[in-house]
């Protein structure tokens, strides 16, 4: 089976790990993180052209750690958009607020600006506006919004690192960025991921966050939790953002061929706006209905190709959430998106001939 994403790993980050588990210093309980933590943090915020970068053991945890420096809470409405992975809107359950559904845009999949204005109340608080499949959303109006109203807005770039939204780089768009490095992301740790900001305090919160609210131990100032990183997924990581820049040209390189080989399919390719570069972490086509989605799936998977579906149930429209209420609410275009969206593998493993065998597959719907 091509896989639709897979870690990449070599002798480099097992070295890294043994050399970590040799020393037998395996994490740091201190606001400032062990030493390859904040190597790793420094060496992330040069990569991505910001002041700070606050490493956290997951995704949810950088979402939930940025909700709790914005002091997000019980109360407080979040708008998020539906169509993403259910971290997005659980992040902000677990620190106790609401979260609140906007639709998104048909073309890029991502919050649509206009659906995000719609849906403000006076107990708006903030915004997530989340960079689905590796393209940022529009921050250009997103945080004009914002601005206007009083918002944060907090940017999950958990599926984008290393793209940009005129000239600069995902993470940076918010006031807080939340990248992700879980094993099927661009790069991995493992699990991890990593909080980044221009701003001293928000930094300086983030890393208490992270440690149960203390400073020097056992003198909690702030709510917090154990969303430490551990020193062997940031040794991991250092290793992992070497190879990163060859990664994504990589993708690049197979997104591009594969745009070529579809140009006179019936599907629908993914849109990049002007001014937006895209990291490719999914490389995401649409069809005109359901059944021929499902059917494109089926030929792909037999042929022993990993097209998968992201994501087949909006948040609003799962279990948890229908039982919550959410299930009435009305996102035509999230609903759409949700039946006819595909994603196809063009990760760095993937070669020309994998994509050759996906084109002919394509062609034949």
């Amino acid at each position: 089976m091509i896989p639709i994403n897979k870690p990449i790993l070599g002798r480099e980050e097992i070295e890294a790990a043994t050399r970590v588990l040799k020393s037998g210093f395996l994490t740091n309980p201190s606001a400032e993180g062990g030493s390859n933590v904040k190597e790793f943090e420094n060496e992330i915020a040069r990569y991505h052209r910001t002041r700070h970068a606050v490493a956290v053991n997951s995704g949810t945890a950088a979402l939930m750690a940025a909700l709790i420096a914005a002091g997000i809470r019980k109360g407080d409405e979040v708008i998020v958009p539906s169509f993403t992975f259910v971290a997005t809107a659980s992040a902000v359950m677990l620190v106790g607020a609401k979260p609140v559904f906007a639709d998104i845009d048909s073309r890029t999949y991502n919050m649509s600006p206009e659906a995000f204005r719609k849906a403000l109340t006076s107990k708006t608080k903030a915004v997530i506006a989340v960079d689905l499949y590796g393209l940022p959303a529009d921050y250009e109006e997103i945080d004009e919004i914002a601005e206007e109203n009083g918002l944060w807005v907090i940017e999950d770039s958990c599926q984008a690192q290393g793209a940009s939204y005129k000239g600069k780089m995902a993470g940076t768009l918010g006031d807080m960025g939340a990248i992700s490095f879980y094993s099927g992301k661009v790069m991995t740790t493992g699990e991890g991921g990593v909080v980044i900001t221009d701003s001293d305090e928000l930094a300086g919160k983030l890393r208490k966050i992270r440690t149960h609210g203390q400073i020097k131990g056992y003198d909690s100032v702030i709510l917090g939790g154990n969303f430490r990183m551990p020193e062997m997924e940031a040794a991991i990581g250092r290793e992992q953002l070497k190879k990163l820049p060859g990664f994504l040209m990589k993708r690049e390189k197979n997104a591009h061929i594969l745009s070529e080989e579809l140009e006179e399919t019936k599907v629908i390719m993914p849109f990049v706006p002007e001014g937006s570069r895209h990291n490719w972490y999914l490389f995401t086509i649409a069809t005109n209905s359901h059944a021929e989605r499902e059917r494109l799936r089926s030929a792909l998977q037999e042929a022993g190709i990993g097209a998968t579906v992201y994501y087949p149930l909006p948040v609003h429209r799962t279990p948890f959430y229908e039982g919550l209420g959410y299930g009435g609410v009305n996102l035509p275009k999230t609903s759409k998106a949700s039946e006819t969206v595909l994603s196809l593998p063009v990760n760095p493993l993937v070669t020309a001939s994998d994509i050759e065998k996906m084109a002919k597959i394509v062609k034949l719907l």
